[in-house]
């Protein structure tokens, strides 16, 4: 296993966010990445800030590392082999705890301060003793070229071994949005002779991005140590502003925006009533502060209840206006243990501006002629870039529902796929401005009340078998759904994606009606796409066929792996049951028995087995023991179950009880891409699905 080493040049570089955005992108690229932290940052109890996000964002096996107090006993005392050797102890339980064979190990050093100036005498010994390659993480605030050139010199010679090797590359942080690229490289380069000859390369340049550091009004209440009247969203909204009130409110209330964090003290009733007042409006305060251990008076805090009792936060501190100012001032940027959602984003922008090609003559020797196992991070990264190459139309007949406008602003922002919102405009724009939210000039939106008429005929003709009137036509388009789908019937569209409000039932009928099955295909069946910690594994079908007979659940398993390969996943396909093999019998498990020797027949490629136990299917000692010489056992990527009620409820209690995100259900079958949504479906799950149902509009021409 390889072993990349991530050292700081000096203090504030960022070092923990680049160290795990850097395993983010090894990831992308389908390398399976553990993570380290050898010695502890600080002397804090409790679970480093490193080690914590690398669990559970990254989902390594990573252990806890070396406390600091340890380690700067055994260096005053003078035994730092004894602590290199702790630390190659924790490398070889990272390598044993994986279980799935990683290729890339990626150390994080000691960040520098003031207080660990043997910090970079340790990191080179560090690196030293773990064998590793060296990427250098340098920040470009307040550095010339010249400075950067010294400092990466100066670490280059700390690091390199004597033979010369040992530098992986650099990265640098904090990136002014202003930055002319090629002159500070080409100074670069004069100034330096390791990056003129190209010894350490350059993996990236990350701007500066004032979104990534954006608070939750939460961490501002600890951070002052705040009485919080009334918590509302205080965990979920974030501060993009402090508006500190010494001003009459006709000169102020343009800041009261999205994110602002409004402080005040609880006599400017003026204030508190503005607050109010646009929170009520739709506008997402961040919250209200109370300063001076002030509240508003009884007459005025029952005028405003509705909105200081709803989800906007109430906050009150003992200070005053200037020293609650001055103290927010000094909020750190240390991202909190529970705020996930923030590190996941600083994650996903280190990793989408690291370029890890240069590594590759490092890794190739790693990761060349082995299967590819897609880990999640690498699965919906790949998912996105091909939507986005795809550029579909796809039609979404819930316009007007929150979580899918916000969604299809986002994919039209990233350019993942072309939305359709089917609702009346007004109705979207004031759903969008309720959230803080601005629709792009590409988001096209279509009053269905405006276009029905035009449907009625073709909807006529494609059902006049079925004896379907004009009158009765007009009364189904009625229904958004039915509308969508005849758009797509007729190529108005490339797919559709409902569900956020309907049932599956609602989302699947028009398109059997109007869409019909593909060729070749009896039976309408779905995957989920379950993100596992370690890679992705597909399970068929647990959304639409209650009890598919044999041929149909061969039928399943053929789609499936289909669906598996389609979205860079080798197919392994574990046909499940009560039983491994020989070992039982009864009508259910022979029904997998025959439909095992069916995928046979028909599909004499693909890798399948089945009767198999959930277990020998998926764990490798398992498998060999109750399925020895299987291809399948131990090693599966498709789960094909015997029937809806267990299909429904394993994929829901592993999406539950483990954590794991579901991607789908995705539909198999028919002859143009029709997907449904969970009603619990979260933005990210509509945003997924939509790319998905894009991708699937380039393999299904109609």
């Amino acid at each position: 296993m390889k072993t990349l080493f991530v050292a700081p040049t000096r203090n504030g570089v960022g070092l923990s966010s680049t160290a795990l955005g850097l395993a983010r992108s090894l990831e992308r690229q389908g390398v399976r990445v553990a993570f380290l932290k050898p010695i502890a940052q600080t002397h804090e109890a409790g679970t480093d800030d490193s080690v914590h996000f690398a669990r559970t964002l990254l989902h390594t096996h990573t252990p806890d590392p070396v406390p600091l107090s340890v380690a700067e006993d055994l260096l005053s005392q003078g035994q730092i082999e004894q602590l290199m050797e702790d630390v190659i102890t924790l490398a070889r339980q990272v390598v044993a705890g994986t279980g799935s064979g990683a290729e890339v190990l990626v150390a994080e050093g000691l960040a520098l301060s003031d207080r660990n100036v043997y910090a970079g005498t340790l990191n080179a010994a560090l690196a030293r003793n773990l064998e590793a390659e060296v990427v250098l993480v340098s920040s470009l605030t307040g550095m010339t070229a010249a400075t950067l050139a010294d400092e990466l010199e100066i670490a280059a010679q700390a690091y390199r071994r004597s033979d010369g090797s040992g530098l992986a590359g650099y990265l640098l942080n904090f990136a002014p949005r202003d930055l002319d690229f090629g002159g500070l490289m080409a100074e670069l380069r004069t100034r330096s002779r390791v990056l003129a000859s190209g010894e350490i390369p350059l993996l990236g340049v990350v701007a500066q991005n004032a979104a990534l550091s954006e608070v939750r009004t939460l961490d501002v209440a600890r951070h002052l140590g705040a009485e919080v009247l009334h918590e509302g969203d205080a965990a979920l909204r974030r501060v993009t502003g402090t508006v500190v009130t010494g001003r009459a409110v006709r000169n102020m209330a343009h800041l009261l925006t999205p994110g602002a964090l409004v402080v005040t003290s609880g006599d400017r009733e003026d204030v508190v009533m503005a607050a109010s007042l646009a929170h009520l409006s739709g506008v997402p305060l961040a919250g209200l502060l109370f300063t001076s251990n002030s509240e508003p008076e009884e007459s005025i805090e029952r005028l405003c209840r509705a909105a200081l009792t709803s989800s906007l936060p109430v906050l009150k501190v003992p200070t005053n206006s200037y020293l609650t100012a001055s103290q927010l001032s000094r909020l750190g940027g240390r991202v909190p243990h529970d705020d996930l959602e923030r590190m996941e984003r600083t994650l996903d922008y280190i990793a989408d501006r690291v370029d890890v090609v240069p590594l590759g003559t490092r890794l190739r020797a790693d990761t060349s002629g082995t299967e590819r196992r897609l880990p999640p991070s690498a699965f919906r990264y790949e998912l996105i870039q091909k939507a986005r190459a795809a550029n579909k139309r796809i039609v979404l007949p819930e316009g007007d529902e929150p979580r899918t406008v916000r969604a299809a602003i986002r994919c039209a922002e990233k350019g993942i796929a072309r939305c359709v919102l089917l609702a009346s405009p007004e109705r979207v724009r004031f759903i969008a401005e309720g959230q803080g939210l601005t629709l792009p000039d590409g988001l096209e939106i279509i009053d269905p009340e405006g276009i029905r008429a035009r449907y009625v005929e073709p909807l006529v003709e494609l059902r006049k078998s079925k004896g379907l009137t004009a009158p009765m036509a007009e009364a189904q388009l009625e229904d958004n759904v039915v509308l969508g789908t005849l758009m797509l019937a007729l190529g108005e569209v490339d797919g559709l994606v409902s569900g956020a409000v309907h049932t599956t039932a609602n989302t699947v009928r028009p398109a059997l009606q109007l869409i019909k099955t593909a060729p070749g295909s009896k039976i309408v069946s779905s995957v989920f796409f379950m993100l596992m910690p370690e890679q992705v594994l597909v399970y068929g079908d647990a959304a639409i066929n209650p009890n598919p007979n044999a041929e149909e659940l061969a039928d399943i398993a053929i789609q499936s792996a289909g669906s598996a390969a389609a979205f860079g996943i080798t197919p392994r396909i574990a046909m499940l049951s009560y039983s491994t093999g020989e070992s039982g019998a009864g009508e259910d498990v022979e029904k997998v028995k025959a439909a095992t020797a069916l995928v046979h027949e028909r599909r004499p490629d693909l890798m399948v087995d089945g009767p198999l136990q959930y277990d020998a299917a998926s764990v490798a000692s398992v498998g060999l023991q109750k399925a020895p010489g299987s291809p399948v056992a131990g090693r599966a990527t498709v789960f094909i179950f015997p029937d809806l009620n267990t299909g429904n409820t394993t994929y829901k209690a592993v999406q539950r009880s483990a954590g794991v995100v579901a991607v789908g259900p995705m539909l198999q079958g028919l002859r143009k891409p029709v997907n449904d949504l969970s009603r619990g479906a979260l933005v990210d799950d509509i945003v997924y699905t939509i790319a998905l149902t894009a991708i699937q509009a380039t393999q299904q021409p109609g």
